[in-house]
């Protein structure tokens, strides 16, 4: 499905490629940021504050009051990542993106995440849309159980999967690409879709 209106009316476009963990959000997002320009790339994971990551590499999940400080931080990067790119341009006749891969589990989380922070901005610099890799539960354990060197326990996928709400294309600016194709399918759907 393709997002209605998707030519945006601000120079910078901010596309959060989310999904639970396994489901490949910084390997897709890092192959859609080159085909997007050479786009800006963060990895929201990296974001995460040293208590997080020792819950979750223990097998604790996350509460809100854990993930709101490390959206907000997300927030900002994405706020700092688009003034940037707009300072180093200097034509805009391509089109600007920045992408990020983040969870976004939630709407109130997306909601967060697609707003203007005014404090890092000089104004509304960017919209904000979101690819939802979607993968199904087998799959994902699959992925999780052979990754190496990340600090998500596998046991806390259940616990990610019920906390997913997924995005209404209806409502909010997200397409939905089938995470179970290979790599290059999907990158080349999501091009296609925003």
């Amino acid at each position: 499905m393709r997002v209605e209106n998707s030519t945006s009316t601000y120079p910078v476009r901010v596309v959060i490629v989310m999904g639970v963990s396994g489901s490949g959000k910084t390997t897709i997002g890092s192959l859609l940021a080159q085909a997007l320009n050479n786009a800006p790339f963060i990895d929201a994971d990296s974001l995460h504050p040293p208590h997080n990551v020792q819950k979750m590499a223990h097998g604790i999940a996350l509460t809100d009051g854990d993930r709101w400080p490390w959206l907000m931080r997300v927030r900002s990067q994405l706020d700092i990542e688009a003034t940037n790119l707009l300072k180093t341009q200097d034509s805009h006749t391509q089109p600007l993106y920045v992408v990020c891969g983040c969870s976004a589990l939630k709407r109130s989380y997306r909601e967060l995440l697609a707003r203007n922070n005014a404090e890092h901005s000089t104004g509304q610099t960017h919209d904000t849309m979101f690819v939802y890799i979607k993968v199904d539960r087998e799959e994902l354990a699959r992925r999780l159980a052979q990754r190496k060197d990340h600090f998500f326990d596998p046991a806390l996928l259940d616990t990610q999967l019920s906390t997913l709400e997924q995005p209404d294309t209806a409502r909010e600016a997200a397409v939905v690409v089938d995470g179970m194709q290979p790599v290059e399918q999907v990158v080349r759907e999501a091009c296609e879709l925003i």
